[in-house]
């Protein structure tokens, strides 16, 4: 977020930028040629140092982490040489492995901190335009640290948001922008998420009347600390009370930064109490702006595997506006929210053309998947050619490939997006799914967004106010004869069982593209299975990734398991209930 006094030119910036994104393409290639041309990766491919797009597209592969990996483990493992960059690169980002249950190591550096900044900065513009905040306020962060690891040649690794969040860079642009985090350094990087999360939010009560937005990187995370919240207010009132920091709290740094804030205060204590068993009879609705009376709007990645969460935080977060955070992953970013006002369904993400060089696949949605993925009968593999940024085509869809400043070489994001519209000459996205994120039995071939769909459909019919959805999964079953879809519940409460097996068929019946419904005609899938797991199931999956590394700020509940035992055993070690669907029977 930038200070009051600087927003305005950085959207000057930005205005010219994307006025000419074609140049600041090219510019942009140019410059991660230049620096980059001795590196054995490009040295292997033979460019030779040229820069023009079409050499560039000529000489170099589209390429998927897999490529990567024997260079990425070298550099893990010690090697000094410059194998994708000549700018050292300082750490490695570790990737949460929620996508296809395997943690991967993804090259950082200077100049992808430095990208970091820049588009936090210019986000952030556009939300002090919209949304004016207090100068000297605060902002609620549930933002955590994990445990960093050590590779074999003394590299730390640990997540991005991790590495972003200790680096001197950001800490001095979030100093510069004026609005100070509730809790101290301490508690983000304590190395215990519970602890930090119980001190967040004593941290957000204690300044309660100062803050701003409340925010995290994944709303995930905001659900869990308010459900935290209202396990916890009654132990959180009594410390504000006495002044004496619970005991759960047990990680000496973290203790003595939260005891010096920590002051008597009745009052304080009397008030939050008042309003929490108020707000227990409305199921917490509205708790945000009644605990934080002054904040302007909650913050956090919204879209893809974060939507179906969506609904609670609205609960939540009562009147106050909801704003997606930006789009990218850990290998890099892509476009900014400048429209922060718009619905979190309907955020577009404004492509920022000095970020990397960014080629787009065109797909069909009659064979998207398979002209990507599927080889032809000569063996070869049929591809469209990628076209450039500013070449994509209003309402068609895209996988993104983009060639970074940390090394990676039209590198494929596996990521599907659909151009909504230009903002004057860069495009902006819509984020779709992510293309690797599959259910597939027969000739079916089921997106994260789709299922998705499916479960929103089903779930409509739930009585207002009763059970809620807690989270969920699924996976292929191709054990049984034929195969079929598997989709896991965790539930608020118990639900009647003619309900569940009605919510069963019609999300059985509500897969209606990619071949699905014929194959269920022709018997070719089994009737969908719908798994009841107990309470707290999706909580170890959650610890499952904590414990391998992963940190709470970067968790997404993975939407499809097919290829990671471990989440096969602590699901079905939990299911209670089992309903098979009557569609079609």
């Amino acid at each position: 977020m930038p200070a009051m006094g600087t927003y305005e030119h950085l959207i000057e910036e930005f205005e010219a930028m994307t006025r000419d994104a074609e140049r600041v393409q090219r510019e942009t290639l140019k410059k991660i040629i230049e620096s980059n041309s001795e590196t054995e990766y490009l040295q292997k491919w033979g460019l030779n140092g040229r820069t023009d797009p079409q050499d560039f597209k000529s000489c170099i592969p589209l390429a998927t982490h897999a490529d990567f990996e024997p260079y990425i483990q070298r550099i893990a493992d010690g090697d000094k040489s410059p194998l994708l960059t000549i700018q050292p690169i300082t750490v490695l980002s570790l990737s949460s492995g929620t996508t296809n249950g395997r943690q991967k190591f993804v090259p950082f550096n200077d100049n992808l901190l430095a990208l970091t900044v820049q588009i936090f900065g210019i986000s952030g513009a556009y939300r002090a335009h919209w949304f004016p905040i207090m100068r000297g306020g605060r902002a609620l962060e549930f933002v955590y640290s994990s445990k960093p690891r050590h590779t074999k040649g003394g590299f730390l690794a640990c997540p991005a948001t991790t590495n972003v969040f200790s680096s001197a860079e950001y800490k001095m642009a979030k100093k510069s922008s004026q609005i100070t985090a509730c809790s101290p350094e301490e508690v983000v990087f304590g190395l215990d998420s519970r602890q930090s999360l119980y001190c967040h939010l004593l941290c957000g009560l204690i300044y309660s009347n100062e803050v701003q937005y409340v925010s995290s990187s994944f709303s995930y995370s905001i659900l869990d600390a308010i459900g935290t919240f209202e396990q916890v207010w009654e132990e959180l009132c009594t410390d504000i009370r006495d002044g004496k920091l619970s005991e759960r709290i047990t990680i000496t740094s973290i203790r003595a930064c939260v005891s010096i804030l920590l002051k008597p205060d009745p009052d304080l204590a009397d008030e939050i109490y008042e309003k929490c068993k108020n707000m227990e009879e409305s199921n917490w609705y509205g708790v945000i702006p009644k605990l934080w009376p002054n904040a302007k709007y909650v913050y956090s990645i919204m879209t893809g595997s974060m939507e179906p969460y969506l609904r609670k935080l609205r609960h939540y977060a009562g009147d106050l506006p909801l704003v997606s955070a930006d789009y990218g992953a850990s290998e890099g970013w892509v476009g900014a929210n400048i429209d922060p006002t718009t619905p979190p369904e309907s955020t577009t993400f404004t492509v920022i053309p000095n970020l990397a060089y960014f080629e787009f696949i065109p797909l069909h949605w009659n064979s998207k998947f398979d002209e990507i993925d599927l080889p032809n009968p000569n063996g070869q593999h049929t591809e469209s050619e990628p076209v450039g940024l500013t070449e994509v085509k209003v309402g068609e869809e895209y996988e993104v490939v983009f060639t970074t400043f940390a090394g990676l070489y039209r590198y494929r994001l596996g990521d599907i997006v659909k151009v909504a519209g230009f903002y004057n000459s860069t495009p902006q996205l819509s984020y779709i799914c992510r293309k690797n994120l599959l259910l597939a039995v027969n000739i079916d071939k089921t997106t994260e967004k789709e299922l998705q769909i499916s479960v929103e459909k089903a779930t409509q019919l739930f009585r207002e106010g009763s059970v809620q959805l807690v989270d969920f999964t699924s996976y292929a079953d191709l054990a049984t004869e034929p195969g079929h879809y598997v989709i896991f519940w965790e539930l608020s409460g118990t639900m009647e069982e003619k309900i569940l097996n009605k919510c069963c068929s019609v999300m059985d019946e509500s897969f209606v593209d990619g071949g699905y419904i014929s194959s269920r005609k022709a018997k070719t899938i089994g009737p969908l299975e719908l798994c009841i797991v107990e309470m707290g199931t999706f909580k170890k999956i959650l610890d499952h990734y904590l414990s391998i590394g992963a940190a709470v700020s970067q968790f997404k509940t993975p939407r499809c398991i097919n290829s990671n035992p471990a989440l096969f055993d602590i699901l079905n070690n939990g299911v209670i209930q089992k309903h098979f669907s009557t569609f079609l029977s």
